[in-house]
């Protein structure tokens, strides 16, 4: 029981400590991908980017998390375009060339259950495969702060950008 404890405490350590992480091990791609950004995207990635050093926890889901971001950037509500609309379960699901950098999008979770997920786009690291960096942010009550994680982008259904 002892042994299995330890095991316990040895896999939340290292998966802590991989969120703490994903910043450091992305940090290049994602000072690139701020550079080259448009000024509303590069204004909510660099809030985001604090939030994430600063270890921000928000209460609530992934929603809230990138909802507090863009207004903190300077972009509410008001200030947001959606540039594509779909649904989780019939799409239509955007094409890789209309995702931008800095974009909110929604897509489904291949990795977690094929559920529902929404964080912000950073660059492609696998444009063919779809697999893109995002900020994500776990909610579901979880007091974590938020990473950077690559994801498979293959069914994203919903993209929102600042404007």
């Amino acid at each position: 029981m002892i042994k299995t404890m330890l095991s316990a405490i040895l896999l939340l350590t290292l998966s802590v400590t991989a969120r703490q992480n994903s910043y450091v091990k992305y940090q290049q791609f994602i000072l690139h991908a701020e550079a080259k950004a448009t000024t509303p995207a590069r204004e909510v990635m660099q809030t985001v980017r604090r939030m994430v050093e600063n270890k921000v926890v928000i209460r609530g889901a992934c929603w809230d998390y990138l909802d507090a971001a863009f207004t903190r950037a300077g972009y509410p509500r008001g200030k947001r375009s959606i540039v594509h609309k779909g649904t989780k379960n019939s799409g239509p699901y955007a094409a890789a060339a209309k995702i931008q950098t800095g974009d909110w999008l929604y897509y489904i979770n291949h990795s977690y259950h094929n559920i529902e997920h929404s964080g912000m786009f950073i660059g492609w690291v696998d444009r063919n495969k779809k697999r893109g960096l995002i900020m994500s942010y776990a909610g579901e009550g979880r007091a974590e702060p938020a990473r950077y994680k690559v994801y498979d982008l293959s069914d994203v259904y919903h993209i929102m950008r600042a404007r």
